[in-house]
């Protein structure tokens, strides 16, 4: 395997397993530094009967963990502000409350482009919802949750709103 495509792929396994990271946190009301540690020393890479867990890149999980703990006031509100009035971001799916959340937090570090990070975390809707519409609803709101965060990056296409 090249090194680019192993990249990519350590990349997409840390952006799926933050996303359980922060469904596990909401949902279990844990920590953001117990949750880390315990992917990081029990699922990250981890073998069991059935095989290995994927490998990802430790320091990209642990950066999406922390922006989303530090700007999830912020996320949360751009996310409210992408929904349609009646479905505020209590009332959806906590696995796609994690997504948007995960997405946010890329999108606030600017470290990423915000293109890659729709695109990234719509592939990372469809693994979880493979048989739904849920992929196209999370392409749509981060694209509006990007050209509000991000404009100069949208300046070449054409508004949306």
């Amino acid at each position: 395997m090249s090194e680019r495509v192993d990249r990519r792929a350590r990349s997409g396994a840390a952006r799926i397993y933050a996303v359980q990271a922060l469904f596990q946190m909401e949902s279990a009301d844990q920590s953001a530094e117990r949750v880390r540690q315990e992917f990081q020393n029990w699922r990250i890479g981890a073998e069991y009967a059935e095989g290995v867990t994927p490998e990802a890149d430790e320091d990209l999980f642990a950066t999406i963990l922390d922006d989303a703990v530090t700007w999830q006031a912020r996320i949360d509100q751009m996310t409210d502000r992408a929904l349609v009035e009646k479905w505020p971001i209590a009332r959806i799916d906590p696995v796609l409350r994690a997504v948007f959340r995960a997405a946010g937090a890329e999108l606030v570090g600017k470290r990423t482009p915000a293109r890659v990070v729709i695109t990234e975390y719509v592939t990372v809707a469809d693994a979880f919802f493979p048989e739904g519409k849920e992929a196209r609803f999370v392409n749509a709101v981060l694209d509006h949750m990007a050209r509000h965060t991000r404009p100069d990056e949208f300046r070449d296409m054409r508004p949306r709103d």
